[in-house]
């Protein structure tokens, strides 16, 4: 590195030298000569990263030909793959040895900027343009003390160049991943006492006259990732008026973990915050100003709309990044119908509310699901948990069979997107390419685009968050919601459903582990649970054991060796049974919870479909023969979904469970004796049957009486207020609802709590 400088200060760069310090690095100079209160530091350049590959001997080839040979017939798409190659080149990078003459350069450059606490950041040479945003992609440490702490921060970030999102984002950007460099600021450490984001436009409309700023107690990492909920203060940008407040009850915050030594995982730590605090405004009026005031010098340095994070020490307000905004839409809009007097094509059970149209494309196998496009109406007979890829890219689903519980409804409604289930006969009537308009709120199919843009602009209505003595909980399976759910007023995850990680995977565990691959498996599912323990803690995440049905592990790849063809797979081998025939397998999961458990104490455990009392007792020495006890922080549940669980529920209470909850869609299927995705049987297939209801009340009654927590995740409480009364009165202790249903389920609680009172 004879010409090129391995670290180089804030004050010598600026926004033009992105191919340096990449763009958080550019930010930080181009704020500091600007006058903007930025904290001191310096950027190990993106130089330094590419002489680091370049000298980095692998036992037969440099590091960066490696990196290439494994990245050069990567599907990005292929999730399974993906993983397994990123784990394979962060291990490369992480374990190749730092030239001497970098590692003792950082080790200068901190020693001159006075030691002590600094963040260390990754800055991507691609990263925080306009057109495109790295942010969030590669790793931040804060609060690193001491220079091998620091050195080994910034390898850490370089290695994280190449997590699996990374990689993706890269690859559909049309991004050269050995083209993108990785520069490393590390900066002077903000000890904030209220920290935040703020966006010199409306995030939500898009609203170019309105300064919005989010606010929360300790660190702001806790808001970047979405684990707190903010105060939010709308200012109108001319003026600098104030002209909207929420502001949000906080629990606790993220602080230096003074006794985190030299691991760079336990740097911080999370505190409790003291009662009177926990509902005031984070941050004065006179501050809310200030801030603002310089969110709008920054746009007009940029010429551009600005995503800013901000810090408080003290009397002091310092910018760590500001970034552009790339998510900008003229205006917000919805679509609607224009013509409802038209017969429509189809019609079916409304399953996900929105409009969405499209060319149709008819899937009859998970296999095929690649064919699905963004912007197409996927149609199936059903889908299943393999569909989900194809489901995220989707403009609207359509389904022959299913109703309001069943697997597409439920799926696309977590996911957003418009779906009409149990049309009967979709995939015989509908021509693939032709163009359609799917109207998931009336379950109604229509031919032709039916579908305009209607111009309006929504208007924001805060209220406070309403409170319940009974939890209300979400139900949840893929991790790129986690953030967005979790940032809602919502107590935890009552359902983690493991199947949409293992769709992705794409792989039958067996035959990984047959291909000596079971590590992956375990890596690969631990990283995903960890998503959403991380994402709601401290708040509770009860994980449900895997339950793939036997046709569903057949779909998967290397299934068909394993897996028999069973006439009623619902019925089949699923479930607890599977636990107790096939430990091997079980315990893969519990290794999965243990791992995640060391970092994240709020990951329980629910056990589904357990048939005899005798499965679950075994279940039960399995789990505490592998550490995981009931206790203070970890409780065992398992679900009520079976009649027998109902006449035997002392039993089942006796094997040593902590809580139940209640699945009513299979419970009810049961109990009636019908298919819920048979359309033929929509009107029978319903919770408050006078038998079901029987049910439901024995199981709550039972629960509370015995001193255990009694939940249900079904969707019978999000739909019938009547029935969640019921709920209520028998003592059920919390409701987990889907995405869409959280506030209309509290909303539906509180007043029947309210009335109870009276």
């Amino acid at each position: 590195m004879d010409k090129d400088p391995i670290v180089v200060w804030f004050e010598d760069v600026g926004k033009d030298d992105i191919s340096q310090v990449g763009g958080k690095g550019a930010n930080l100079g181009e704020m500091t000569r600007a006058g903007i209160p930025v904290p001191p530091g310096f950027i190990v350049t993106a130089q330094s990263y590419f002489y680091f590959l370049e000298q980095s001997k692998l036992t037969t080839a440099k590091l960066d030909d490696k990196i290439r040979n494994l990245l050069s017939s990567l599907d990005p798409n292929d999730s399974h793959k993906l993983q397994d190659v990123a784990l394979e080149i962060k291990f490369l990078l992480n374990t190749a040895y730092m030239p001497e003459e970098i590692s003792e350069e950082i080790a200068r450059a901190y020693k001159e900027m006075g030691g002590g606490l600094v963040a260390v950041r990754s800055s991507a040479t691609a990263e925080d343009l306009p057109e495109a945003s790295f942010a969030g992609q590669q790793r931040t440490f804060l609060n690193v003390k001491g220079e091998e702490e620091v050195i080994a921060a910034v390898h850490g970030c370089w290695a994280s160049l190449f997590e699996p999102r990374a990689i993706f984002y890269r690859a559909h950007q049309g991004f050269d991943h050995l083209a993108v460099g990785i520069a490393v600021p590390v900066q002077r450490m903000v000890q904030s006492k209220v920290s935040g984001v703020m966006f010199t436009i409306d995030p939500l409309t898009s609203d170019k006259g309105k300064v919005v700023i989010e606010a929360i107690y300790g660190l702001g990492e806790a808001i970047v990732s979405g684990e707190v909920n903010p105060d939010l203060y709308m200012l109108e940008k001319e003026g600098l008026k104030i002209v909207d407040k929420k502001i949000v009850q906080q629990e606790w915050k993220l602080v230096r973990n003074s006794r985190g030594g030299k691991d760079l995982e336990k740097a911080n730590i999370r505190v409790a915050i003291p009662d009177e605090k926990q509902a005031l405004q984070k941050l004065s009026d006179k501050d809310i100003v200030a801030l603002a005031k310089i969110g709008k010098q920054l746009e007009d340095r940029y010429s551009f709309p600005q995503d800013i994070e901000w810090a408080k020490d003290g009397d002091s307000l310092f910018i760590v990044q500001t970034r552009p905004v790339t998510t900008i839409r003229e205006k917000a809009t919805q679509l609607q119908i224009l013509d409802k007097t038209k017969e429509p094509l189809l019609t079916g059970s409304p399953a996900s509310p929105g409009v969405g149209y499209g060319p149709t494309k008819i899937i009859q196998h998970p296999s095929e699901i690649d064919k699905i496009l963004v912007g197409d109406v996927l149609v199936s007979e059903m889908t299943t948990p393999d569909f989900v890829p194809a489901m995220k890219r989707a403009a609207a689903i359509v389904t022959d069979r299913g109703g309001r519980t069943c697997h597409a409804a439920i799926v696309s409604r977590e996911l957003g997107v418009p779906c009409v289930v149990g049309t009967e006969n979709a995939t015989r009537v509908m021509r693939t390419g032709n163009v359609v308009t799917v109207d998931g709120s009336e379950g109604k199919v229509f031919d032709g685009k039916l579908a305009t843009v209607m111009r309006k602009t929504p208007s924001i209505t805060r209220k406070a968050p309403v409170k319940t003595k009974t939890k209300v909980y979400v139900n949840l399976a893929d991790p790129e919601l986690v953030e967005r759910v979790a940032s809602r007023h919502v107590d935890g995850v009552g359902l983690l459903r493991a199947e949409f990680i293992i769709a992705q995977i794409g792989e039958h565990p067996r035959y990984m582990i047959h291909q000596g691959r079971g590590k992956a498996f375990v890596d690969i599912l631990t990283d995903g649970v960890t998503t959403f323990a991380k994402g709601f803690h401290p708040r509770p995440v009860v994980y449900r054991t895997t339950d793939f049905k036997t046709n569903e592990y057949r779909n998967l790849t290397g299934g068909e060796k394993y897996e028999a063809i069973e006439e009623n797979p619902m019925l089949g081998y699923r479930g607890c049974s599977r636990y107790v025939k096939e430990a091997d397998l079980f315990k893969m999961e519990i290794e999965m919870i243990k791992r995640v458990r060391e970092n994240y104490k709020n990951l329980w455990v629910m056990i589904p479909f357990v048939r005899t009392v005798d499965e679950m007792t075994h279940l039960m020495g399995v789990l505490k023969s592998e550490g995981l006890s009931s206790s203070k922080d970890f409780k065992i549940w398992m679900m009520v979904e079976v009649p027998s669980n109902i006449f035997l529920i002392d039993k089942f209470i006796d094997t040593g469970i902590d809580g139940i909850s209640i699945g009513s869609n299979d419970l009810t299927q049961l109990i009636l004796g019908v298919d819920r995705d048979n359309p033929k049987f929509g009107e029978t297939f319903d919770e408050r049957n006078e038998a079901v209801m029987l049910a439901l009340e024995i199981a709550i009654k039972t629960s509370i009486k015995r001193g255990i927590t009694a939940s249900i995740c079904g969707q019978a409480p999000s739909v019938y207020p009547e029935l969640t009364e019921k709920l209520v009165e028998w003592g059920i202790t919390s409701v987990s609802a889907s995405p869409d249903a959280i506030e209309s389920t509290r909303d539906i609680i509180a007043s029947i709590e309210k009335k109870a009172v009276k």
